[in-house]
C-alpha cells in the first residue's frame, strides 16, 4: 500500500485520536453522568450482586423431585431473559431461589414474574350458560380488559377450566402472513401430547359457540382472551392482534412462566451483594493493566517497530472491547473475563504470526515494503482459520449452551471479531504508516534466521507416552480420591449443593469485612470453603458452604453466638441444591459436542483433509484431560468457573493446532522430491516455534497477573488456566503434528 508522508501522519494521528476518544468514553462516558462508560457495564452476581427471590411451593404435600427439577429448569430458562447469568436452585424440600445479577429492582421483577405456575385457560361460559368473565373496558393502549365473574376456585371445580399452563409445551413470539399476505405479529403456542386433546375439545366447544373466546388467566387477572376461529386438533395455535413484537414476547413469556408444574408463592425477596466484591473487580483490572503493559513492552522488545504497531493496536482492541461490551449491554462475569483473556491472547497471536512471516520474507532479501505486504498476505489464512474455528464454537455455545456459558461465548465472540479487525486492519495501517514516515530499514523489523529443523516427530513416541502417562495418572488420582470417600474432583457447592446460613449481625458488615472476620471461623468449624453474600439495607449476611451435618450446624451456631454476639434466633440454615443442574450439564455437553462437530466440518472444508481435523480434536481432548488431571491432583475447587476454564483451553488449543497445520499445508504444496512428509512436518513446527512460544508467553503473563493479584476465587480460575496454556503450547508443538503424521501413515488416502 503506497501512501504519502502526509497521509501516513494523518493515519497515525487519527488512530491515536481514536484510541484517546474511545478510552475517554470508557473512563468518563458520553455525558456528565458517565453514561456509556465502563462503570455502566452490567456485572454478574459474582461481581456486583443483584436480586434474590425465594419461592415456596403452594400446598401441604411435598412436591416430587421430578416436579422440582422440571420447575427449576423452566424457571432458569425464563429468568435468563433478565440476564444470561441468572441462576435458579432448590432450598430445602419445597423452596426455590432465583438470583438475577445486574438488577436492583426486586419489586419490578416480582411484578413481571407474577405467581409462577398459576396459569389457566377458561371457557367463556359454564355448562349452564352463565358467563365466566366479561369485557369490562379498555386500557390506555386500547387493549380490552376482562374481569372474572366468579372466583378462580369456583371455576376450577365447576369444569370451566380444563386446560392449565402445564399443558403448554412452548410459547414464542413469531410472525406470519395473514389472508392478505401481510405480515402480522403473533404468539405461537404448542401443546403437550396430553394438552393437545384438551385443547381440541376446548376450541371445538368455543368454535361451535359462535367463535367464543377462551380467556388466559394468570396471577389474578386475564392476560388475553382470543376468539377461536377454528377447531385446533394438532396442538398448534397462534394468538393474533399483537401490536408489537415486544408485546407478543411478553405474553409468550408470561405463558411460559405459567406453564410450571408447581404453583409457587413468594416467601421473600432481597437485593444481595456480590459474591466476589469490588476487591475482585479492582484486582482484575489492575492485573489486566499490568499484564497489558508487560505484553506491550515484550512485543516492542522482540519485534521493534512491528511490536510498537501491535502494542498500539492492542490498546485500541482493549478499548473497543470495553466500549462494545457496554454498547451491546452484555453482563460481565468472571466467565466473561475468561473469554476476554482468550481473545486478547488470540489478538497477540495474530500479530506474532504476521511479524514472523515478515521476518521470513526479509531473510530472503525482499524489500521491507514488499515483506510487509507478503507477510500479511501469507499470515491471512492461518489467522482467519484459527479465529473462524473458535468463532464457530462460540456461536454454537451462544445458541445451545445454558445462560452462564452464553455469557462466556458472547465476550469471546466479540473479542475474536475485534481482534481480527485490529490485527488485519489497524496493525496493517500502522505498519504502512510507520514505514512511510521513515522506518524503512529492515533492521527496524528484524530479519529472520534460517533454523535447522528440530526432529520433533522422531521423539513422538516419547511425547505420546508422556501425555498418556499424565492422563492416566489423573484418572488414578481421581479413583484414589473416590476410594478414600472424597469426590473424584474437589466439587464446590455450585456442582453438588450445600448449606446456606443466613445470619443477622448486630452491626452491619460489608463483604470484605465479613470475609475477613467471619469466613475463617466458618472454615475452622466446617472445613469448607465459604461464599459470602451481603443483603442490601440489612445486617443480614448469607454464608454458603458445602453441606453441613446437624452437629456442624449446631457448632457453627455456637461459635457465631459466642464470638459475634449473634442472637441464635437470627441464624437460619437451609440446604440448597447445586446451581449447575443436571440439565445445564447436559445442555453444555451437547453444545460442546455440536461445536466440535462444526469445527471438524470447517477444518475438513478448509484443509481438504479430515486427518487435520481429527488430530486437532484429539489434541484438544488431550489438553482438557491433562488440565482435568491437574484439578484432581491439586484439588483445585471445581466451581462455576470450571466450565469457562475448560472452554477457554478448548479455544486456545484448537487455534494453536490450526496455525501448525496451516504451515504444514503450505509446505506440503511446496515439498521437493528430496523431502519426506516427516521432514515437512518437522520444518513446519520449527518455523512456527517462535509463534507458539511467544503467544503462550504473552497469554500466560495475562493470566499470571490475575493469579498473583486476584482474590481466592480468581486464583482457582487462573491456576488451571495457566496449566492449560502450557499444555496447549506443548500439544501444538509436540503432539498435534505427530498425530497427523501417524494418521497419514495409517490412513494414507489420496496421494498429495
Amino acid at each position: 500500500m503506497k501512501m504519502s508522508k502526509g497521509k501516513a501522519w494523518i493515519i497515525l494521528l487519527c488512530l491515536v485520536l481514536l484510541l484517546a476518544g474511545i478510552t475517554y468514553i470508557d473512563l468518563l462516558g458520553v455525558d456528565a453522568s458517565g453514561k456509556g462508560s465502563a462503570a455502566d457495564i452490567k456485572l454478574g452476581l459474582d461481581l456486583a450482586g443483584g436480586v434474590s427471590i425465594t419461592y415456596q411451593v403452594v400446598g401441604e404435600e411435598a412436591p416430587s423431585t421430578t416436579d422440582m427439577k422440571d420447575t427449576i429448569y423452566k424457571l432458569q430458562q425464563r429468568v435468563e431473559g433478565y440476564s444470561t447469568e441468572a441462576i435458579v436452585y432448590q432450598e430445602g424440600a419445597n423452596r426455590i431461589s432465583i438470583e438475577i445479577p445486574g438488577v436492583q429492582d426486586a419489586n419490578k421483577i416480582l411484578q413481571e414474574l407474577g405467581r409462577p405456575g398459576s396459569l389457566y385457560f377458561i371457557r367463556e361460559k359454564d355448562d349452564d350458560g352463565n358467563q365466566n368473565y366479561h369485557l369490562s373496558g379498555y386500557d390506555s393502549n386500547g387493549k380490552p380488559v376482562y374481569e372474572l365473574d366468579k372466583d378462580i376456585d369456583v371455576l376450577l371445580t365447576d369444569g370451566s377450566i380444563t386446560l392449565s399452563g402445564t399443558d403448554v409445551e412452548s410459547a414464542q413470539a413469531a410472525t406470519q402472513q395473514d389472508d392478505m399476505k401481510n405480515n402480522q405479529i403473533v404468539v405461537s403456542l404448542a401443546m403437550t401430547a396430553e394438552g393437545t386433546q384438551k385443547f381440541a375439545d376446548l376450541t371445538r366447544e368455543a368454535y361451535n359457540n359462535n367463535n367464543a373466546s377462551i380467556a388466559i388467566y394468570y396471577d389474578g387477572k386475564i392476560i388475553s382472551a382470543p376468539n377461536v376461529q377454528a377447531v385446533i386438533s394438532d396442538g398448534h395455535a397462534v394468538i393474533t392482534d399483537q401490536d408489537s413484537y415486544e408485546e407478543a414476547e411478553q405474553l409468550a413469556s408470561t405463558i411460559r412462566i405459567g406453564g410450571l408444574k408447581l404453583e409457587l408463592e413468594e416467601i421473600h425477596s432481597k437485593v444481595v451483594g456480590a459474591q466476589l466484591g469490588t476487591e475482585a473487580i479492582e484486582t482484575s483490572l489492575k492485573a489486566g493493566a499490568i499484564g497489558l503493559v508487560i505484553v506491550a513492552v515484550f512485543m516492542i522488545a522482540v519485534y521493534f517497530v512491528s511490536g510498537f504497531a501491535s502494542a498500539l493496536a492492542l490498546c485500541i482492541y482493549v478499548a473497543l472491547v470495553v466500549l462494545l461490551i457496554r454498547g451491546f449491554d452484555m453482563t460481565l462475569t468472571l466467565s466473561g473475563v475468561a473469554g476476554i483473556i482468550l481473545s486478547i491472547g488470540m489478538a497477540v497471536d495474530a500479530n506474532v504470526i504476521i511479524f514472523a512471516r515478515i521476518r521470513e520474507e526479509l531473510a530472503t532479501g525482499k524489500t521491507t515494503q514488499s515483506s510487509i505486504k507478503i507477510g500479511f498476505d501469507k499470515a491471512l489464512s492461518a489467522i482467519v482459520d484459527g479465529n473462524v474455528t473458535t468463532l464457530i464454537a462460540a456461536a454454537v455455545l451462544m445458541f445451545l449452551a445454558p445462560g452462564s456459558i452464553q455469557g462466556f461465548a458472547q465476550t469471546l465472540a466479540l473479542g475474536i471479531v475485534i481482534s481480527m479487525f485490529t490485527a488485519l486492519v489497524i496493525t496493517r495501517l500502522l505498519m504502512n504508516a510507520l514505514y512511510t514516515i521513515g522506518f524503512k530499514d529492515a533492521k527496524w523489523y528484524g530479519i529472520g534466521k534460517e533454523r535447522k529443523s528440530i526432529n520433533f516427530l522422531g521423539k513422538r513416541r516419547i511425547f505420546f507416552g508422556a501425555s498418556v502417562a499424565v492422563i492416566l495418572a489423573g484418572f488414578v488420582v481421581m479413583g484414589v480420591n473416590a476410594y478414600k470417600g472424597n469426590d473424584a474432583l474437589n466439587y464446590s457447592l455450585e456442582f453438588k449443593g450445600g448449606t446456606a446460613t443466613t445470619v443477622t449481625f448486630n452491626e452491619k458488615m460489608d463483604l470484605k469485612e465479613a470475609d475477613a472476620k467471619v469466613s475463617p471461623v466458618i472454615f475452622e468449624v466446617t472445613g469448607s470453603a465459604v461464599q459470602v453474600q451481603t443483603v442490601q439495607d440489612s445486617n443480614e449476611i448469607i454464608f454458603k458452604t458445602n453441606t453441613l451435618s446437624i452437629d456442624q450446624r449446631m457448632a457453627l451456631e455456637d461459635r457465631l453466638v459466642s464470638e459475634f454476639g449473634v442472637n441464635r434466633d437470627q441464624i437460619a440454615t437451609e440446604t440448597i441444591s447445586s446451581t449447575i443442574s443436571s440439565e445445564m450439564k447436559r445442555d453444555t455437553i451437547i453444545a460442546v459436542v455440536v461445536a466440535i462437530v462444526c469445527m471438524l466440518i470447517y477444518i475438513r472444508i478448509r484443509f481438504s483433509d479430515i486427518r487435520f481435523g481429527v488430530s486437532s480434536i484429539v489434541a484438544l481432548m488431550h489438553d482438557v484431560l491433562v488440565v482435568l488431571a491437574f484439578y484432581a491432583a491439586a484439588r483445585v475447587s471445581v466451581g462455576n468457573t470450571f466450565i469457562a476454564c475448560m472452554l477457554t483451553i478448548v479455544g486456545y488449543s484448537i487455534n494453536a493446532s490450526i496455525v501448525i497445520f496451516d504451515r504444514v499445508r503450505e509446505n506440503m504444496a511446496e515439498k521437493s522430491r528430496q523431502e519426506t512428509v516427516e521432514d515437512v512436518v518437522n520444518k513446519s513446527i520449527t518455523q512456527t516455534l517462535s509463534r507458539s512460544i511467544f503467544t503462550s508467553l504473552t497469554t500466560f503473563v495475562m493470566v499470571a497477573c490475575l493469579y498473583v493479584l486476584g482474590v481466592t476465587s480468581i486464583r482457582d480460575f487462573a491456576l488451571p488456566l495457566m496449566v492449560g496454556i502450557i499444555c496447549g503450547a506443548y500439544s501444538s508443538v509436540c503432539i498435534v503434528g505427530g498425530l497427523w503424521f501417524v494418521l497419514r501413515q495409517k490412513f494414507p488416502g489420496k496421494a498429495k
